[in-house]
């Protein structure tokens, strides 16, 4: 039985020299693939290093719309080059966090679409961040699918069942994270039920969100068993096939390439 991890953020900023028994321990757990995120230009870059050493791991190169009012004069060009020169499978995270509101929302605006246009362009799939901003997220995603294809992951996924049901219909796949396992989020574990299975993704947004039973600790790729085990749980359905299942959608969407 074997798990892909759809979102994690392994780089030396976060993990040190640690990394090589991160991954040790992942693939001991039954996790073999990795979509490793970047965040700014430097772990995109990263992300690209390792990928291109490490069997089963695929990168992202973007820029978070937390920091977009933050970037180098060149962040934007670097983030640029590794998707055009194939060293990157996907593009982002990118997208709109109203939460936060750390950066002006028209600029977050102006670089998730960005990233959108990249990602139509070259083909590649969009890694998308939203929080407390899904609906102005579904409205800019919507007009980009009316523009041409594009192939679509909403990370992190906290809505609602209609809007849930609202992104498969634009053609996204769903990521769920750690805080499906906490006790107070039954809420967030029926709606993972009311997703098409061939559109579910499981992730650990490694470092963060530990799930139940480590929640507290430093998250990493080997603890999305346990999210994973909480999920098919749920969905009343074989741990073994919601294994194939999952790892199946991510290789698709991550390593078609």
């Amino acid at each position: 039985m074997v798990f892909f991890d759809s979102h994690c953020h392994l780089d030396p900023m976060r993990y040190g020299d640690e990394l090589p028994q991160v991954l040790a321990r992942a693939r001991a757990a039954g996790v073999t693939g990795f979509a490793v995120i970047g965040t700014r230009a430097a772990d995109s870059e990263a992300g690209a290093d390792l990928a291109a050493r490490e069997p089963g791991v695929a990168c992202a190169a973007g820029i978070h719309p937390n920091d977009v009012h933050e970037v180098a004069a060149d962040e934007w060009d670097r983030v640029t080059r590794l998707v055009t020169s194939g060293r990157a499978q996907a593009v982002g995270e990118t997208g709109l966090d109203w939460y936060r509101d750390a950066a002006p929302r028209d600029l977050q605006r102006d670089y998730f679409e960005r990233h959108i246009r990249l990602a139509q362009k070259l083909g590649l799939p969009l890694v998308v961040h939203t929080r407390e901003s899904i609906r102005d997220t579904l409205d800019m995603l919507r007009t980009a699918v009316a523009r041409g294809p594009l192939a679509i992951v909403l990370h992190s996924f906290t809505g609602t069942a209609a809007e849930a049901a609202e992104a498969v219909d634009l053609g996204c796949h769903l990521g769920f994270a750690g805080m499906v396992t906490f006790r107070s989020a039954g809420d967030l574990r029926a709606v993972a039920t009311t997703v098409p299975l061939d559109r579910l993704l499981i992730e650990t947004d490694s470092p963060f969100l530990s799930p139940e039973p480590v929640r507290g600790r430093r998250n990493e790729p080997g603890h999305l068993v346990h999210t994973a085990r909480c999920l098919a749980i749920a969905r009343g359905e074989a741990l073994e096939k919601f294994a194939a299942a999952t790892t199946a959608n991510a290789r698709r969407v991550f390593l078609k390439r």
